[in-house]
């Protein structure tokens, strides 16, 4: 089996609905028939288990503390996907050190290993273990909303990653937009100024628009994909899912090309 994509869901700014995000993005792979693995990465306020009402035995905390078995603590929500719970109101594991951090890399990637997708959610904001979680992904998707603070906020998120890391490997996904329109224009003007003052090129992978559907499904606590899937925020999820994994194949077609590239150099 091929090695497991690493998708991490990001921000500058709490509240701009990446969780949320998140969770339908991962049921939207699992209803395609993908094995999902969804890792709730605000390891010191998790949000995950509360937006699926879960109840949480074990976490990533007792894991790292106390050899907690790993398989133990993932909470199966559908055949096709698994939880792995962070902790709440434990502010020191935002900050984990090189050994956690190494403990934690290892323990992820073995469970991975019978997964299709890996969605990484971090906490918002610029710690230690967002710079983290961003640098294992093979993608990370910055959410942002129309809110200047939020932009403002995405800005300074994607300016650190860009200079951490090698390449472009991010694009931004909006939310709660009016439509399509206003997505199109706020993003020309993040564009702009990235290409501007860091002289980089932003991806965009789509947009997310303003849906009661969804404010009534974090208050059930279900998945709007599943409660409400003809909603237009649903259909949106779908349609970036569709982008993502398009991505990926277009990736894997680059890889491939420049793999056999090598080999007629080494041939001649």
């Amino acid at each position: 089996m091929a090695e497991p994509k690493y998708w991490c869901i990001t921000s500058g700014k709490g509240g701009v609905g990446k969780t949320c995000l998140a969770v339908n993005l991962a049921f939207a792979l699992a209803l395609q028939g993908r094995r999902v693995l969804l890792v709730d990465g605000d390891l010191g306020l998790a949000n995950v288990d509360v937006l699926l009402g879960l109840e949480v035995r074990t976490t990533v905390r007792d894991i790292l503390d106390l050899g907690a078995d790993p398989d133990a603590t993932l909470i199966t929500v559908h055949p096709l996907l698994s939880v792995l719970p962070a902790s709440s109101g434990v502010p020191e594991m935002a900050n984990l050190g090189p050994d956690d951090q190494g403990l934690l890399q290892e323990t992820v990637r073995a469970m991975a290993t019978p997964f299709h997708y890996v969605i990484l959610d971090t906490a918002a904001g610029l710690g230690p273990a967002v710079l983290w979680f961003n640098a294992i992904a093979d993608l990370s998707l910055v959410v942002a909303t129309p809110d200047p603070t939020a932009l403002t906020d995405a800005y300074a998120l994607i300016k650190v990653l860009a200079q951490s890391r090698q390449g472009n490997h991010f694009g931004i996904v909006l939310n709660c937009v009016q439509d399509e329109e206003e997505a199109s224009q706020i993003f020309h003007t993040l564009n702009r100024a990235t290409e501007r003052f860091l002289g980089l090129r932003l991806n965009y992978l789509g947009a997310v628009p303003l849906d009661p559907a969804v404010k009534k499904a974090v208050r059930d606590q279900a998945p709007f994909l599943n409660s409400a899937p003809q909603s237009r925020a649903a259909q949106a999820v779908i349609n970036l899912t569709d982008r993502l994994k398009e991505l990926d194949l277009d990736r894997l077609e680059s890889i491939k090309a420049d793999d056999q590239g090598m080999k007629l150099q080494s041939l001649r």
